[in-house]
């Protein structure tokens, strides 16, 4: 009796790509024709872009104002708070990410980002200290990373989910009350917050805060009551129908004459309610859509067992409907971080209107290209990440 080795895939050669490439680029005189256009097109493109990057371009506009991008005018003596902010949500991140992905691509990913950015730090005269922040972030990410997956397979669910609950809560609240000066430490103005501090922190809360009243509202448009139904009705109707710069500029400039004299709302506060509000009626119809894809035999299912409205709401129904909708609620997440764009219009100084001072210091007067084009890169850097995350929580709820 002989054994046999198992069948294994055979390595790419130089066959199987020609293949590839008669079956998809050359399969026939149009899709060739195609082939070549396209590819001599990216080529012209592809080497200007080249030559101007590493010969015409001055990235010294970038390498000197890198902390004007990344915290605008925050105190330089207090930077320590910001650093530590985000080894918070890096540790917070990195254990959701390791309970949610177990597998090795996210430490070989991790290792790669530090040792990129400890190479960089020098590049944009960064100090020896920037570089123990940043070992120490990559350090904490690669710890737990690890750590998620033991604590997934030693504690139950419904327990780990719910300290994960807490974990970010606890997370959020203390980093505001870090940045805004708390623990004896200094206060800190929300108008020293500014480039992609501001930005980033203003997507963060805004969407923490919409995602429920969403939820609330597609429920409520769903409602038997008709007063109810027909206040989430006209809301969802209304708030779509009107651009986001028109609600920005009710938020942050007729917002505060309508409040009584003796209320004073923070420019940030009012940018965070007009954001909240707008993605709060799209949100809502993204969810109703997950509502309506509930099959209905199985809330009379759960009405037959004698559970009450409420619990067949949380129990059956919102897990289904929110795990239908993961794909359109992380596009709304990228779209709202892109909408901070427009928060200049109530003086907040967020990573675009930081751009345009930078632009406007007299040694870098017309380097629109160079600036535009590294926020750029920060803005599809964000979005790429929340792209990827919301890919991997869909695989692992199996949505696709």
């Amino acid at each position: 009796m002989s054994l046999t080795q198992p069948n294994r895939p055979s390595p790419p050669s130089w066959k199987s790509a020609l293949t590839w490439l008669r079956r998809n680029l050359f399969s026939t005189w149009y899709n060739s024709v195609l082939t070549l256009v396209s590819l001599w097109v990216v080529y012209q493109g592809g080497r200007g872009l080249l030559v101007w990057m590493f010969s015409q371009a001055q990235w010294t506009v970038v390498q000197v104002n890198i902390r004007l991008f990344l915290v605008g005018r925050f105190p330089v003596d207090q930077l320590w708070r910001v650093w530590l902010v985000v080894l918070m949500m890096a540790a917070v991140t990195s254990l959701t990410a390791g309970i949610l992905q177990s597998s090795r691509r996210g430490l070989m990913g991790v290792g790669l980002v530090t040792a990129g950015a400890v190479g960089l730090v020098p590049l944009f005269k960064g100090q020896s200290s920037d570089i123990i922040w940043v070992l120490a972030i990559g350090s904490m990410a690669l710890v737990n990373l690890g750590l998620g997956p033991m604590l997934k397979a030693r504690l139950p669910s419904q327990r780990l989910s719910r300290g994960m609950v807490t974990l970010w809560v606890l997370a959020l609240l203390s980093l505001l009350w870090l940045l805004l000066g708390g623990w004896g430490f200094s206060p800190i103005s929300t108008q020293q917050w500014q480039g992609l501090l501001l930005t980033v922190l203003t997507a963060v809360i805004s969407m923490g805060l919409s995602f429920p009243l969403g939820v609330l509202l597609a429920l409520g448009r769903r409602s038997p009551l008709p007063v109810i139904r027909t206040l989430c009705i006209v809301y969802i109707e209304v708030i779509r129908g009107l651009p986001l710069i028109g609600i920005l500029f009710v938020a942050g400039i007729m917002l505060p004459l309508i409040l009584p004299s003796h209320i004073q709302l923070d420019d940030l506060v009012r940018a965070i309610c007009g954001l909240t509000l707008f993605s709060a009626a799209y949100l809502a119809e993204n969810v109703r859509g997950g509502l309506q894809a509930v099959p209905q035999g199985q809330i009379e299912a759960a009405k037959a067992l004698g559970l009450p409205p409420l619990l067949v709401v949380w129990l059956v129904i919102l897990p289904q409907a929110l795990r239908s909708v993961i794909p359109t609620i992380v596009g709304q997440c990228i779209g709202l971080f892109k909408d901070t764009s427009l928060l200049y219009i109530i003086s907040l100084v967020e990573l675009t209107r930081i751009s345009r001072t930078v632009i406007n210091q007299p040694r870098f007067i017309g380097r629109y290209a160079e600036v535009y084009l590294f926020i750029g890169l920060i803005y599809w850097l964000v979005c790429y990440l929340i792209s990827v995350g919301g890919r991997h929580l869909e695989r692992q709820l199996g949505v696709e």
